[in-house]
């Protein structure tokens, strides 16, 4: 993961508007051959996946090569992926075939600002969440789609569901009036901009990683929710005075 930068650096950038996933991939290219490749992707696990093998597949090999990847290579190589993901998360080849054929076009692309990210509505702008039960039921008795005023969540436990950037900077935020914060993330790592992911990390947010947000539960008001560890495949209850689900 991450960027380059210089003369012999060739990006491309391909997004999907049905899911929100975002990628550019960053490809130094010396004699014809790929030098190095890093990507920045925002979006799903299997968007993360697919990003970072293929920079594994094509490390090393001439541009001709590389350009005949395809999709379905990367999903082989991960030893296939759900098909509900096969088009929607595996852009990862189209986003290398962008950068060969801008090189060859002699177009520089520029990376997008993290402002540009979360305007555009993808990825870390608009992270892929599936459905959570209790969401509607709950909205205004401890159910928040919106945080105006951070004072009232003092001291409350906090869960904040990973959609972004966006939702990272407020569960950082949160760690001015109360110290317990959790963040709820489905991927395996932060997909986040760096800065922002090392922020993340150097605070006091409790980050759980691969975990799905299943349900909201309580009687009348937020008392805990359900959560699948997707690593673990098991389920277990949370209990939180509060549940931020960013433009839910």
């Amino acid at each position: 993961m991450g960027t380059l930068e210089g003369d012999d650096i060739a990006v491309g950038r391909v997004g999907n508007p049905v899911c929100g996933d975002l990628m550019e991939m960053y490809v130094r290219i010396k004699d014809e051959h790929i030098d190095d490749i890093k990507f920045q992707t925002f979006g799903c696990g299997s968007a993360v996946a697919t990003s970072s093998m293929i920079t594994e597949l094509v490390m090393g090999k001439t541009l001709d090569e590389a350009v005949e990847v395809t999709r379905a290579d990367v999903a082989d190589a991960l030893d296939g992926l759900p098909p509900v993901k096969m088009h929607c998360s595996n852009l990862a080849a189209d986003a290398l075939h962008d950068a060969i054929r801008n090189w060859r076009a002699s177009k520089r692309l520029q990376p997008l600002s993290e402002q540009e990210i979360a305007s555009s509505g993808a990825g870390c702008g608009a992270r892929e969440v599936t459905y959570v039960e209790g969401t509607k039921e709950y909205t205004g008795k401890g159910v928040y789609t919106t945080v105006d005023d951070l004072s009232e969540l003092t001291d409350k436990r906090v869960l904040v569901l990973d959609k972004g950037v966006a939702s990272a900077r407020l569960a950082l935020q949160l760690t001015k009036v109360t110290p317990r914060v959790v963040f709820v993330t489905e991927l395996e790592t932060l997909g986040l901009p760096d800065d922002v992911a090392t922020e993340v990390k150097r605070s006091d947010v409790k980050v759980l990683f691969q975990s799905r947000l299943l349900a909201v539960l309580g009687e009348g008001e937020v008392e805990k929710t359900l959560i699948r560890d997707l690593g673990e495949d098991n389920e277990y209850e949370l209990f939180v005075d509060a549940v931020v689900l960013l433009g839910a």
